[in-house]
């Protein structure tokens, strides 16, 4: 398959559905009028946001259970018929495009929280409950739910994703708040990862198999995650930097002084100019950080006069900050707004999001290089990251129809990425690998790579989750 066939979009093929008539009977029986091979459903669970050509699956089938989904997945592996899990249809990777067709479960109609346990600052979920939907029925405990992605995302999305998002650098990723989980297997097997004492050296780490598997191992169903109380007091602040070198040393600086911050997000001169024309703000055109600091008001006053004198010292300016709440969600709603605010600067343009994570002594490297990279470039480009924890991500607004754009975002990218790897870092922070960064796996794992499929080849022996994702071919 060449480049552009993968990365230009194209028109959804519309055919009718190509599935064996007697499993589409059977998904019938089973689900009811909760399967549909409409085209417009189709269309749907053939896209995500990516920059990848959609592709339709033959069906939808949208379960309510774990117990319907292992029925699914028992008939599909009767015919070796691929299964695709959907979420909020948010990845960036290209990783809930059926390649080969077959059915696509839509897990959001799985939207209940199971329990709270406020005492062991834990809850269950199932797969569909989203972010947003977990912390306003946790809003009377005192309790939130940290990771944060910008989108709405589901947690089981995030969870096969292992995603994270503007509070790693305080929280984690999912990696670390993902507790057990329930998962279905290629054969139909309902299983649990492990349980929810806090430690266990009992059997190989399981939910750590699963969490960031993107739905090539099994399907999770059902999610424990750690939660945390919600700080006292809350503040953002904002500076401007006359360089992004100024603005990662001051990162570098917060991080080596062991200062508790939530949040730390740079954004470069191009995002702010994105930012102030979307969110109807008026920050200074440069490189900028966005902090949020949380816990008692004399804590957070003296994080923030540590930081601001660290940031003074590098040569920023214009430093703001506040702890009122609707300035502060004003503030992080452009941020987490950035996705639209790009594609509004070129409309009519597909965005190509990628990202990839270094040692934060790297960071200022790889993204001085790759602005030199985007410099010349005829299409809008800008970087924000999450640079608390090495984190940043590019985007790039390509003409629809112009191959030429997508060839050349694909050689910043490649250029991007490894150097990143040279450094000691990753092709993908949080994005994940989907079809995109599956090329880089090799170069960035070697032989671990086999290892991966042999794990692949044990729990998926007719390869009938997410075919064409993650792992490369085999070597020969």
């Amino acid at each position: 398959m060449s480049l552009i066939s993968v990365l230009v979009p194209g028109a959804l093929s519309m055919s009718a559905s190509a599935l064996a008539p007697a499993l589409l009977e059977a998904l019938k029986a089973l689900l009811g009028n909760r399967v549909s091979t409409s085209e417009s459903d189709r269309a749907q669970h053939g896209r995500d946001e990516s920059s990848h050509t959609p592709q339709l699956p033959d069906a939808v089938c949208r379960p309510e259970s774990t117990e319907e989904v292992s029925a699914i997945v028992k008939l599909c592996a009767i015919n070796k018929t691929p299964i695709v899990a959907y979420g909020a249809g948010s990845s960036l990777e290209g990783a809930l495009i059926p390649l080969q067709g077959g059915i696509s479960i839509d897990l959001t109609g799985m939207n209940q929280i199971l329990s709270v346990r406020p005492e062991d600052l834990d809850a269950t979920v199932q797969a569909g409950v989203t972010r947003k939907q977990l912390n306003a029925h946790l809003r009377d405990t005192g309790l939130f739910f940290p990771i944060d992605p910008g989108a709405d995302a589901t947690i089981g999305g995030m969870s096969a994703t292992r995603a994270s998002g503007t509070n790693a650098v305080r929280y984690g990723t999912m990696r670390e708040n993902v507790v057990n989980l329930t998962v279905v297997l290629a054969d139909g097997r309902i299983i649990r990862t492990r349980s929810r004492a806090k430690k266990s050296s009992a059997g190989y780490d399981l939910t750590g198999i699963f969490v960031g598997s993107e739905g090539t191992l099994g399907i999770i169903t059902e999610i424990t995650v750690r939660l945390y109380g919600i700080p006292e007091v809350m503040a953002a602040a904002i500076c401007a930097f006359p360089t992004v070198e100024a603005a990662i040393d001051t990162v570098i600086q917060t991080i080596q002084m062991g200062l508790p911050i939530s949040r730390m997000e740079l954004l470069d001169d191009r995002a702010i100019e994105a930012v102030n024309n979307y969110s109807k703000l008026d920050l200074p055109v440069a490189p900028t950080l966005f902090f949020e600091f949380a816990g008692s008001q004399s804590s957070v006053e003296e994080q923030a006069a540590i930081v601001e004198d660290l940031a003074r010292g590098e040569g920023a300016s214009s430093w703001r900050w506040s702890t009122d709440a609707d300035e502060r969600g004003k503030l992080w709603q452009a941020r987490h707004d950035i996705h639209w605010a790009l594609r509004a600067i070129r409309p009519g343009t597909r965005g190509w999001g990628t990202d990839v994570c270094v040692p934060i002594s790297a960071l200022a490297e790889v993204i001085r290089e790759t602005r030199k990279h985007c410099a010349q470039a005829p299409f809008f480009t800008a970087m924000v990251g999450h640079v608390g924890d090495g984190n940043f991500h590019l985007s790039m607004q390509l003409d629809r129809d112009d191959p030429a754009e997508f060839e050349l975002a694909s050689a910043i990218n490649d250029r991007m990425v490894h150097l990143a790897l040279k450094l000691g870092g990753t092709c993908t922070g949080e994005h994940g690998v989907g079809i995109g960064k599956m090329k880089f796996m090799r170069a960035e794992h070697g032989d671990a790579i086999d290892v991966m499929h042999l794990i692949k080849d044990a729990l998926d022996p007719d390869g009938i989750f997410n075919p064409g994702k993650v792992l490369p071919p085999k070597a020969a």
